[in-house]
């Protein structure tokens, strides 16, 4: 928590080393992991398979909970993409992933809980585009872990996604928060970010 705002994290576990991914969770307090791929292997980092976080994690003293059916990246619904790919304003207003943001916030209420997915930097992954937002639009403190341990809000990424769209300037015509869901819409857009591993072929692109 911060003061009474719920605060949650989270974290890409890219292809660290599981001692360096298990530090990182040490070093941000992380007592719960929340997975967010929908498909929750890879087949060049199989020390992060569903199978093998259940069994390591506890072994930690962290707790597992797999949500990627709720708040995964590859919706099965096809009437959530668009040429393609995800569209996360879509997807941001299903019953479902309503339901999985509500099973994280009770969770946050319990735990130090990061919400897990695949990719390394929050921009380039749905946990930040899509859940992240989401979640600070509810009022929730959102930490992302950086790979260096480092921590940054989702407000922190709002500016650097604003930076990333050349819309950091202010603008007569939109206000602060219109751009960023101009930012918010063309970065989804562009594909850049879905829940796959960085040796996994992206499903969004």
């Amino acid at each position: 928590m911060t003061g009474n705002r719920l605060a949650l994290f989270t974290i890409g576990h890219s292809t660290h080393p599981w001692e360096r991914f298990a530090a990182l969770l040490a070093g941000a307090g992380i007592n719960a992991i929340a997975d967010l791929r929908s498909a929750p292997w890879s087949r060049h980092t199989p020390r992060f398979n569903r199978e093998a976080l259940e069994q390591k994690l506890p072994e930690l003293e962290i707790a597992y909970v797999h949500l990627g059916r709720e708040l995964g990246g590859r919706p099965q619904d096809p009437s959530l993409y668009v040429k393609g790919r995800v569209d996360y304003e879509k997807v941001a207003k299903t019953a479902l992933f309503q339901s999985g943001l509500e099973r994280v916030m009770k969770g946050g209420a319990r735990y130090r809980l990061a919400l897990m997915c695949a990719e390394q930097h929050p921009l380039d992954c749905h946990r930040c585009l899509l859940v992240g937002r989401a979640l600070h639009d509810r009022g929730v403190t959102v930490n992302h872990i950086l790979a260096d341990g480092a921590l940054t809000t989702q407000p922190a990424m709002e500016d650097a996604l604003l930076e990333l769209a050349g819309r950091s300037e202010e603008d007569m015509w939109l206000s602060r928060a219109q751009r960023i869901a101009l930012a918010y819409r063309e970065r989804n857009l562009k594909g850049v970010n879905v829940d796959a591993g960085p040796d996994d072929p992206p499903a969004n692109r």
